[in-house]
């Protein structure tokens, strides 16, 4: 049976990832810190089903010997790097604790990985803000990076550091640069989330207005159920690469709001107001990624349309608040 460690378990890709990999027969481990543990109710939400088919195990992405200490006992498999401080517009207005948690997490775990099983398969979460300021469009795996955030810097960074364990130590490590996946698991501080959850709202008569940023930021949504199926495939390569997962298409946050009002009847303009407040301070205007690699290498593609995944995030917050 093989052994997989997740790190970012409880998050939304973590917990459909687990999903997955115990439907493979796996032997599921993942990091977590020592909080969630001693709250369950309140930190492990989206893995309560699944507490008693994994093994969970505390550590701090900050901490290298909590790190090293997990993975000499665990001696896994693959592992899965997913945890990061991730919300793009918390990342300017606490730059130094992003730095510290996505560049250090990532370096402690590969090092970790490369001192006690070197054999490991290691995934690194990358992600299409590392693109920022686009070259071209669409982008694939050659397109140069030029992050415009925080977050983004991290994450080439992590990127790097994963590329270099490969080409130095031969660690079978690669990044999955992935573009916006979203699901009913996703944090309400992210804007898909945040629209979702407030056209229930609005819909069931406890909210009035939606405050947004610039409605016209153009992104490739997907739906992340899939997308961690994409993370599997990339480290069940023999040559380790690195995959640009996308769906090839992009909408704007404009059109999220229209898709998600008129499923319920209701007309966006009447209560989606514009604020300044929501601006990131450089803004990333588009995004487009190009996944013909991963399609031919892979053999994956998306099958959730943009409109499919939308109702599907509404449909599951009218429910929650039912």
């Amino acid at each position: 049976m093989k052994k997989a460690l997740i790190t970012g378990i409880t998050g939304q890709d973590g917990s459909y990832l687990a999903e997955l990999l115990l439907e493979k027969g796996y032997e599921v481990h993942g990091i977590v810190r020592r909080v969630a543990i001693e709250a369950p109710q309140q930190r492990l939400g989206r893995i309560q089903h699944l507490l008693n088919d994994i093994e969970l195990h505390p550590a701090s992405l900050e901490s290298y010997p909590s790190l090293f200490k997990v993975v000499r006992e665990v001696q896994p498999d693959e592992c899965y790097h997913l945890a990061a401080q991730s919300f793009v517009s918390y990342s300017f207005e606490d730059e130094f604790s992003t730095f510290n948690t996505n560049i250090n997490g990532t370096h402690y775990l590969l090092s970790s990985i490369k001192e006690n099983a070197p054999d490991c398969r290691f995934y690194f979460a990358g992600s299409s803000e590392m693109f920022g300021k686009v070259r071209e469009t669409p982008q694939n795996e050659d397109t140069p990076f030029h992050p415009r955030s925080a977050y983004g810097i991290t994450k080439v960074a992590g990127f790097d550091l994963t590329r270099n364990y490969r080409e130095a130590y031969g660690i079978k490590a690669a990044s999955g640069i992935l573009y916006n996946h979203e699901s009913p698991r996703r944090g309400f501080e992210f804007v898909t989330r945040k629209i979702s959850s407030t056209v229930a709202r609005i819909k069931q008569g406890k909210a009035k207005e939606l405050r947004l940023g610039n409605l016209d930021a153009k992104r490739d949504w997907g739906y992340a159920k899939e997308y961690v199926e994409a993370m599997w495939l990339i480290l069940q390569q023999d040559d380790p690469t690195d995959y640009v997962i996308a769906t090839g298409q992009t909408h704007s946050v404009r059109e999220f709001c229209n898709v998600a009002f008129e499923h319920v009847g209701l007309n966006y303009e009447d209560y989606v107001v514009v604020d300044p407040a929501f601006y990131r301070p450089a803004e990333v205007e588009l995004l487009l990624g190009d996944p013909s690699r991963a399609k031919a290498e892979l053999g994956w593609k998306p099958e959730t349309s943009f409109e499919e995944l939308v109702r599907m995030m509404v449909e599951a917050d009218l429910e929650a608040m039912s």
